[in-house]
C-alpha cells in the first residue's frame, strides 16, 4: 500500500507540472493576445451601423507585455532546466530565484 501512495504522490506532481506548463503558459499567452487587442482598440474597424469600435486602452498593452514576459520567463526556465540537466547539474528553487548546482 505504501507503493501506491508514493505513485500517487508522483502522479500528482506530474499532473500539476503538466497543467502549469502544458496548459498554463498557452493560456497566459492567449490572455496576452486578448489584452493586446483590447489595448489597440477598434477605431480602424467600422461596424455595419457606421459606428467605430472602442477606443484604444494603454492599460491593455501594458498588461499584454507583462503577460508575454511571464511566458518568456517560463520558456527560459524550461530551457535552462533542460540544459542544466544535460550538463549534469541540478536547478533548485531554494531561494526566490532559481540557481544551478552540481549534483
Amino acid at each position: 500500500m505504501h507503493n501506491v501512495t508514493l505513485a500517487l504522490q508522483g502522479a500528482w506532481k506530474v499532473l500539476a507540472a503538466s497543467l502549469i506548463l502544458g496548459a498554463g503558459l498557452p493560456l497566459i499567452f492567449a490572455f496576452g493576445i486578448r489584452s493586446l487587442a483590447w489595448g489597440s482598440g477598434g477605431e480602424a474597424e467600422v461596424h455595419a451601423t457606421g459606428v467605430s469600435g472602442p477606443k484604444a486602452n494603454p492599460a491593455g498593452t501594458v498588461l499584454a507585455w507583462i503577460l508575454f514576459i511571464i511566458v518568456l520567463a517560463g520558456v527560459a526556465l524550461g530551457i535552462t532546466y533542460v540544459v542544466a540537466t544535460g550538463f549534469g547539474k541540478v536547478m533548485s528553487f531554494d531561494h526566490i530565484y532559481p540557481t544551478i548546482h552540481s549534483k
